[in-house]
């Protein structure tokens, strides 16, 4: 920085190296920020719907994702330019609020800018655009209120929840054993969730992944599965009415703090060592034997020779299991986890109906199932699949699934799929803009209609020939149901083809691509720095 003086004598501060930076004002600005957006819009525009592409990713070191989901596409994509990560934030954060309509959300965002950039040239202000698209939002989002059908559904009625997540799954890979994965789906999320509170904590549904055997596979298990086996081959494989014991202190002697070191000249001097050590581990043993434990489940590892006595008094054990692991097999047990081998107690054990040790394929592949646990509130989905990014998609569309069907617990409204809600809204806000004067709330209506026509070209049918069939169906029928027949069903009400969406996916689609479009509008002067 260098400071100068004006012939007041005032001081004013030069910007060092200004002719190096780049800088954008006014129109020029807008359109390079638009014409970025759009830029990611379009490759997102691809995968969305049933018949929409997947896209493949390589990372810098080698890794290969393949993958439909919009936030994963963005999330692996190197974006370089700043209104581009803003396209990437905008479906990162429908990700995390609502789990399902990542694409849909950029995608639309994308046509809302495409329809800014028309106005801009026609020579209306931004601001007057940011307004007139903040109105049409609210109209739309209260339009979809109106439309939208409440579904009831109990533990054991859950039909229209399996329906709901069949249609986020049936853009997906797994679309094949989209029924069966749905039922997975909800049956996991029904037994961790709190019906009075409608809440549903994620985080006890584990989801692990195992290459090899089919899609079809796949099962829920109301337990544990940890990636471990047995700590010695010889101990038992099955275990009835199990008492674990869960512990984070490893089996060895105590060491000390301080540094140490220990003379040994004589051979009985060893001979005690050795045997103080052995007792130690007995007495460890022992204190798992004496509170009734018949599996001890450990964060550390131990030798062998621990091994062995753990073996001899037939306790069978496991090692090496993750925190977050522990964590899920205390709750699900009801068991707690003990620091020290002196708090061992009774009451501190989790009880499980079934411990078993299972073998896949014809590797050493084993897992642990701990099943019929006393609280069947931590459940696993074992998902297999022919390869690792098979067995990585699925997890992604399971996280989609059981997004969708804690939202349906949360707020169990629901508004039709295949891109009728859009069309639906279209007409609305378009109506609105006969009373509210402005070209802005027109440019709305015609940025809806982009989710559908993209439906109806990646279904390999005539987009705008669809789009308009479909809506002139919905105003002379008063439907709102009719969507874009992308499965050729033969039918446009998608109450029969049972193409559902949740109804806050919907609005927070439409809300966060607005406020993110008004964002980019707002922006009139880009400075860069220098290249280096």
């Amino acid at each position: 920085m260098a400071l100068a003086f004006d012939e007041f004598g005032r001081p004013f501060i030069i910007i060092k190296e200004q002719e190096q930076k780049t800088r954008l004002r006014g129109l020029d600005a807008q359109k390079a920020n638009i014409s970025s957006g759009k830029a990611v819009a379009r490759i997102l525009r691809t995968s969305l719907g049933p018949k929409g592409m997947d896209k493949m990713l390589q990372s810098p070191d080698g890794d290969v994702t393949i993958t439909n989901d919009g936030a994963t596409i963005l999330e692996q994509m190197d974006v370089d330019n700043q209104i581009a990560k803003l396209m990437v934030e905008l479906s990162r954060s429908q990700d995390y609020e609502i789990g399902d309509g990542t694409t849909g959300v950029v995608v639309m965002a994308g046509a809302l800018l495409e329809q800014a950039e028309k106005l801009l040239e026609c020579g209306i202000h931004p601001i007057r655009v940011a307004e007139g698209y903040e109105m049409a939002s609210r109209i739309a989002v209260e339009h979809l209120e109106r439309i939208a059908n409440k579904f009831e559904f109990g533990v054991n009625e859950f039909e229209p929840l399996i329906q709901t997540c069949m249609t986020t799954l049936s853009s997906k890979i797994v679309n094949r054993c989209k029924r069966s994965m749905a039922e997975i789906a909800v049956k996991a999320v029904l037994a961790v969730a709190d019906l009075e509170r409608k809440d549903v904590n994620l985080d006890l549904i584990k989801v692990e992944g195992k290459v090899g055997g089919k899609l079809e596979d796949t099962e829920l298990i109301y337990g544990i599965v940890v990636d471990k086996d047995m700590s010695h081959p010889q101990m038992p494989k099955q275990i009835q009415d199990a008492n674990i014991a869960i512990l984070t202190c490893p089996f060895e002697p105590p060491k000390p703090k301080t540094k140490h070191k220990v003379d040994i000249d004589t051979v009985e001097k060893f001979q005690t060592l050795r045997l103080q050590e052995q007792k130690y581990f007995d007495d460890m043993v022992q204190k798992c034997k004496d509170v009734g434990a018949t599996l001890v489940i450990c964060q550390w590892g131990f030798d062998d020779e621990a091994n062995h006595l753990l073996m001899h008094r037939n306790l069978p054990a496991v090692r090496w299991v993750g925190g977050v692991e522990l964590e899920l097999i205390a709750i699900a047990t009801g068991g707690r986890i003990v620091p020290r081998f002196q708090e061992l107690t009774p009451e501190k054990l989790g009880r499980a109906g079934l411990v078993r040790e299972k073998s896949f394929g014809t590797t050493k592949d084993r897992m642990i199932y701990i099943e019929h646990c006393a609280n069947s509130r931590a459940v696993t989905i074992f998902i297999r699949g022919g390869n690792k990014m098979m067995i990585e998609e699925t997890k992604r569309s399971i996280h989609d699934a059981l997004c969708v069907a804690r939202n349906l617990i949360r707020n169990n409204s629901i508004v039709y799929g295949g891109g009728s809600a859009e069309i639906s809204c279209s007409i609305a806000v378009e109506a609105a803009a006969d009373k509210h004067p402005g070209y802005a709330i027109r440019a709305f209506a015609d940025a809806l209609d982009s989710i559908p026509m993209a439906l109806a070209e990646n279904s390999g049918l005539q987009p705008i020939e669809t789009l308009s069939a479909v809506k002139s169906q919905q105003i002379k029928e008063n439907n709102p149901w009719c969507g874009i027949d992308c499965n050729d069903v033969g039918t446009n009400d998608m109450r029969e083809q049972n193409v559902f969406e949740t109804l806050i996916g919907k609005q927070q689609q439409i809300l966060l691509a607005t406020q993110v479009v008004k964002m980019i509008l707002k922006i009139d002067d880009v400075i860069s720095p220098s290249e280096y």
